[in-house]
């Protein structure tokens, strides 16, 4: 299935957790507050990987990366993944370089 398909499924379905936590209550000036905030949190966590994610028409996002490769996701649980197909990396949440990356000790390209 493309990525497209996956998430228009993932819309369909709706219900449930893993279904949207990128959705917020669409329409409402606080649940796109909510989202861009989201969206920002998870971008400083992906400029460890060299990746960035944008708002895709408010259902999606677009995860690319430097070379250009894209790939669309619909939730949390789908962008992991996906963060590992583009960067070539395991995502560890614990991982040092990470760590070190988002407390600001290092600058993602791993320079002091």
């Amino acid at each position: 299935m493309c990525g497209l398909c996956g998430m228009l499924a993932g819309a369909q379905r709706g219900v449930g957790a893993e279904a949207n936590l990128f959705e917020a209550a669409a329409g409402t000036t606080h649940g796109r507050q909510e989202r861009h905030k989201r969206l920002r949190l998870l971008n400083q966590v992906l400029r460890h990987y060299r990746l960035t994610l944008a708002d895709f028409a408010g259902s999606g996002f677009v995860l690319r990366s430097p070379t250009g490769r894209s790939e669309l996701v619909s939730s949390v649980g789908a962008l992991w993944p996906a963060v590992e197909r583009l960067s070539g990396k395991p995502c560890d949440p614990l991982d040092p370089a990470l760590l070190a990356t988002l407390d600001g000790r290092t600058r993602p390209d791993g320079a002091a």
